[in-house]
């Protein structure tokens, strides 16, 4: 630690000798320009010396907690900083507001302050942070003053100004900035302007360092010290860094060089000294200060601890309370407005006029009555501050109020909404703002009731916020009703695959659009939403359901899915004819141009499902697949595409259709057709082998017929019709049929495992066609010629082993 040299004592005098002697065994005279000089000023007590200590590794005297306030260092001290670069002189001035000093040897403090301004390169204002803002705080009047002499006696030079707010409190810092600068740029800009400078702005003393901020200051804010050490030091370790980093410190080039230090320090403190015009506030505004500033902290401490209020904050915690605002305002009535003292001399009060009474409650308020001998303007400044105060206690308990109601009236929304919605009556529009207009007057009407006299806090935002979230419910409530009328529908379109499926599936989701957007519009004007707004929301629900369209076709347009209905349809045109009726493969049937068909009609599921037309725009991808794959190739027809691409298909896209609309590019679209062709090849083959397999049959039955038609007519040329009836059912048949045994069993021997055969891979189809063609063969042979056949057989086949 270093430790300092009593430059200028509290007397007023300069340490002529004492800074030579600093200077040559610091080193000081050796650095040229490269040096920066900081000096700290501000409230006595306010933890100066100990910032000055943290930062620069110093070792001022420090105030000792234990023994109170008091005056620690008395004049102005400096030390040379603990590793810094460049070389950094820091300076501890005594404090501002010094009980220690009488009224009328306030100059010492003004003087000591322009002389920081004067000589220092950064200076340090160290201030409370509930000061900012007051008009009367204690770092106000001084800078008010100093700024006017430092316009009159000194020409601009560039200095940085760094506000240190000590004792940093919830209140964010981004506010506490806005409203420094603000003082700042007000006290300069309410300073005389000399006839010198009269022109010279704020900035034209200080430097600007930050781009973003207008103003030529730069603040920074710091813990309690006492109460929060740790996270103090580790502001003041990041404070440290801001002069560790090299920097501009000031105009280098109208300093002069650190050797000429000590001799610019004493010229400047005796053109001070012997300014007699410095004049500050007196006295009895700075005990204003800091006696109303008690007081008020008095009557905040007590309204904080009331039982009712704590009461009632307890209370709102769980849930909306019922005349929160009234009841809330009646408890700060008590401590800002006097409603103690009303209410027990109520009969003296109605006696009395309005000036009167007015009187009264001035006089007996109990913060009024104990800061009426102090300072108008400061006690004023301070009862404001103070009213501020208590409301800032009661804000967090307003705003969890507020969010009750919001919160219920949404969720009361919704239930509404969803009841509307279901109970909606067949044909008529959509009446949802009824539900809108009834929840947003119920929320007004609990703001109302919740709302603080003492304030001027409204619920215009949370409103806001309310009609935003109830009108993405309403957005949402339609969002869900068009998925739930168009998902379905347009994937059974898809799945259908018709010829113009684009066509209905473009004009579904017109109509279906154009019904949600007629009830969103009429729902939507309890709102007051400007129309172009009214049409952004109307825009996005058209979208909205077009997305649900073009996600359904991506789904239904995956490979898999594809694949499956071609095959489908393949299956469908090739089994079943016009009639939707089993096909049966008869020889009339021509297998090729059916199988033809049933490509051609999965074909034209791969055309619809490969982009997106709902912009009905035309597309060449149906002629291109057809000339591609119909040929049974894959192969493009060269007549057809002379001077193109070998093979169309082997592209990544499609003319005219953009990339968002491709959904199976025609590569994809190629591999498809060709895993297609593959795995429904066995089902034509199956139809092929079922053709071939009843021409057998029918062959082989003729046979038959044939062969038992000749039996039939040798039985009637041997004996007669007559006889061969009779032989049918007589013993005589046996000697017949042992003559005709031999050619019988040589013909069935040949024909019968070919009929079994056949019979035996035909399926139902042609079972029931043999039956009919052995009906039909039976019934030309006449009734006397087939009892007699069927009598020969019949004995045949029941002796097996005569064949």
């Amino acid at each position: 630690m270093e430790e300092g040299m009593h430059l200028i004592d509290g007397n007023g005098k300069f340490n002529v000798e004492g800074l030579k002697d600093f200077m040559t065994t610091t080193g000081f005279a050796q650095c040229r320009l490269s040096y920066a000089i900081v000096a700290i000023i501000g409230a006595q007590s306010s933890g100066k010396s100990t910032l000055m200590n943290h930062v620069f590794g110093t070792d001022f005297k420090m105030l000792d907690a234990c023994e109170g306030r008091g005056q620690t260092t008395k004049g102005i001290w400096i030390a040379k900083s603990n590793n810094i670069e460049p070389f950094t002189i820091a300076m501890d001035f005594e404090g501002t507001d010094s009980n220690a000093r009488a009224e009328d040897n306030t100059a010492f403090e003004r003087q000591s302050t322009l002389f920081a301004l004067a000589i220092a390169d950064i200076i340090l204002i160290n201030m409370w942070c509930k000061d900012i803002g007051l008009e009367n705080a204690a770092s106000r009047p001084l800078l008010k003053i100093v700024f006017q002499v430092m316009k009159r006696l000194f020409k601009p030079r560039k200095r940085t100004l760094l506000f240190v707010i000590r004792d940093h409190t919830k209140t964010p810092l981004g506010y506490l900035e806005r409203v420094l600068r603000e003082d700042i740029d007000k006290i300069w800009a309410a300073v005389a302007e000399p006839e010198t400078h009269g022109s010279a702005s704020l900035s034209d003393f200080f430097n600007v360092h930050k781009i973003s901020s207008p103003s030529p200051v730069e603040i920074t804010a710091l813990s309690s010290y006492e109460f929060e050490e740790e996270k103090f030091k580790e502001q003041v370790a990041y404070l440290r860094q801001r002069f560790i980093t090299p920097r501009v410190t000031g105009d280098r080039w109208e300093v002069e060089p650190a050797s000429g230090f000590s001799i610019r320090a004493e010229k400047t403190w005796k053109t001070i000294k012997d300014n007699k015009d410095l004049d500050l506030p007196a006295l009895k505004v700075m005990v204003a200060v800091v006696r109303c500033e008690e007081i008020a902290e008095e009557k905040l401490k007590q309204f904080t601890s009331d039982n009712d209020w704590l009461a009632l904050k307890e209370a709102v915690q769980a849930g909306p309370v019922s005349g929160f605002g009234a009841t809330l305002s009646s408890i700060l009535e008590t401590y800002l407005s006097h409603a103690v003292w009303l209410q027990s001399c109520s009969v003296l009060l109605v006696q009395l006029d309005s000036e009167s009474l007015n009187l009264y409650v001035y006089f007996f308020n109990s913060y009024d009555k104990e800061v009426i001998y102090f300072d108008k303007d400061v006690r004023n400044a301070k009862r404001h501050q103070m009213e501020s105060q208590a409301l800032e206690v009661v804000r967090d308990a307003y705003v969890t109020m507020l969010e009750h109601l919001y919160f219920n009236k949404l969720e009361s929304f919704k239930t509404r909404l969803e009841q509307h919605l279901l109970n909606k009556r067949e044909g008529s529009v959509a009446s949802a703002h009824i539900c809108a207009q009834s929840c947003l007057v119920e929320f007004d009407q609990g703001c109302e009731d919740a709302a603080i006299r003492q304030s001027e806090w409204n619920a215009s935002k949370l409103r806001e916020k309310l009609c935003c979230d109830m009108l993405s419910e309403m957005m949402a409530k339609y969002e869900k009703q068009l998925t739930d009328v168009l998902a379905d529908e347009v994937q059974s379109l898809f799945e259908a695959g018709e010829t113009d499926t684009w066509g209905l599936v473009r004009n579904l989701l017109k109509s279906k659009t154009d019904v949600a957007v007629s009830e969103f519009s009429d729902a939507v004007v309890s709102f007051d939403l400007q129309k172009s707004a009214i049409d952004t929301k109307l825009q996005h629900l058209r979208e909205y359901a077009r997305n649900v369209v073009e996600r359904k076709a991506r789904e239904a347009a995956a490979a898999d899915r594809v694949l499956m209905r071609m095959k489908d349809r393949f299956i469908q045109v090739l089994n079943c004819d016009e009639n939707s009726k089993s096909r049966v493969w008869t020889r009339e049937e021509n297998i090729d141009e059916i199988e033809r068909n049933a490509h051609s009609a999965s074909l034209k599921i791969l055309s619809i499902m490969a982009a997106i037309r709902l912009d009905n725009m035309t597309d060449q991808i149906n002629h291109v697949l057809f000339s591609s794959l119909m040929d049974g190739t894959g192969a493009v027809p060269s007549s057809q595409h002379t001077g193109a691409t070998a093979d169309p298909l082997a592209s990544y896209t499609w003319e005219e259709v953009s990339a968002n609309a491709t959904l199976l590019t025609p590569v994809e679209c190629k591999s498809l057709w060709m895993q297609f062709k593959a795995d429904t090849k066995y089902i034509t083959n199956q139809g092929r082998a079922a053709q071939e397999g009843l021409r057998h049959a029918k062959r082989a039955i003729k046979i038959v017929v044939r062969v038992v038609a000749i039996v039939g007519a040798a039985v009637a040329a041997a004996v007669g019709t007559p006889t061969a009836m009779r032989i049918a059912a007589s013993t005589e048949v046996a000697a017949v049929m042992k003559a005709v045994a031999p050619e019988l069993a040589a013909v069935m021997k040949d024909l019968v495992p070919e009929v079994l055969a056949a019979l035996k891979d035909a399926g139902p189809e042609v079972l029931a066609a043999l039956k009919d063609i052995v009906v039909e063969a039976v019934r030309s042979l006449g009734p006397q010629v087939v009892t007699a056949v069927i009598a020969l057989m019949m004995n045949v086949f029941a002796r097996p082993q005569q064949l």
